[in-house]
């Protein structure tokens, strides 16, 4: 199944930064895989199906591959497009639907066991992002079917009272999207307004909805309690209990911690749980083991992007090729 190892590197992660990372690669003429548990940038992915970026297409380009889009910021089908453009221009060595399960120290490199068989690297880069491991809320209720913490299409919410919970760009453009598919909406935020950093297009409008009664908002609120058929809430005004068809807990994501313990990966042992790193290299306390990309800021998810870390590939590489 690994009919290449030994390798010089296996990345983990297929999103933008671990192509990124095999471009890297690649250039020095190393002989690398990448491996990837889904499908070729699996995050992107599973957005939601009418997301559009942040970031402008520029400051998404990897590998000189121009990113041209429709307008100034892209749309998940047009990165999902620009990605694999990138992976057929560069002709990237990729495994894809191959879950990595362990990685034990071997022989001056390392085992990488996965669900398709074994494979040896004397280096890998860890670049698996954040999108997979939803924060959850914590309440009695949160397993019901009803509760969803990926969200995809406004569809399967028509007509119905669905609970939005979080106060950020996914919160209210969840919001937003179901309102306009005529579904009841109520959200319930436990800070004193929304994000401060919402994005600037969606702001006024779900600031609007909201003081306009369209969108019921519930502030300094948190969910108690989800049964089958309603929500209950912890308001300043009391406990609310609301009828209810569906819970949206919009409160972001986490870096796979049960996967980075497999792997060996030591972290920080306070609140932001950051693996341990060299700022400068992305070398982890094991040798030639690099975290590249959002990974590397542990639960600080807002600080790292992919416009930010998409010079993490050369820099591995320039510190790894001096190892080999």
């Amino acid at each position: 199944m690994f009919a290449q190892s030994p390798y010089d590197l296996i990345i983990i992660g297929a999103g933008p930064i671990g192509l990124a990372c095999g471009i890297a690669a690649h250039k020095k003429g190393l002989n690398y895989l990448i491996v990837e548990k889904g499908v070729l940038v699996n995050t992107i992915y599973r957005y939601p199906e009418n997301m559009t970026f942040f970031s402008t297409s520029k400051l998404l380009e990897i590998g000189r591959v121009p990113f041209v889009s429709h307008t100034d910021k892209p749309t998940r089908k047009e990165a999902l497009e620009y990605y694999r453009r990138v992976q057929d221009t560069w002709k990237l060595r990729l495994k894809l639907y191959t879950q990595v399960q362990k990685m034990t120290p071997k022989d001056g490199g390392y085992e990488i066991e996965t669900d398709k068989g074994n494979a040896f690297a004397k280096a890998v880069i860890v670049s698996t992002g954040f999108y997979d491991v939803a924060r959850t809320l914590g309440v009695p209720g949160e397993d019901l079917p009803k509760v969803k913490h990926f969200y995809d299409s406004p569809h399967p919410y028509v007509d119905q009272k669905i609970l939005v919970v979080g106060a950020a760009n996914s919160a209210c453009d969840v919001a937003l999207e179901t309102y306009y598919k005529n579904a009841e909406v109520t959200m319930a935020i436990r800070g004193e307004g929304l994000y401060e950093k919402t994005k600037y297009w969606i702001k006024p409008n779900i600031e609007n909805r909201i003081k306009e009664g369209s969108i019921k908002a519930y502030f300094n609120t948190t969910v108690k309690e989800i049964t089958p058929s309603t929500v209950i809430l912890n308001t300043p005004d009391g406990k609310v209990i609301l009828e209810n068809d569906f819970v949206l807990a919009m409160i972001g994501y986490q870096p796979d911690y049960t996967l980075i313990e497999k792997l060996g990966l030591p972290v920080t042992d306070d609140e932001t749980r950051t693996p341990i790193h060299n700022e400068e290299t992305l070398e982890t306390p094991l040798e030639r083991v690099y975290v590249a990309g959002v990974i590397a800021a542990g639960m600080r998810t807002s600080k790292l992007f992919i416009e930010n870390t998409r010079e993490h590939g050369d820099m591995i590489i320039d510190d790894l090729i001096t190892k080999l």
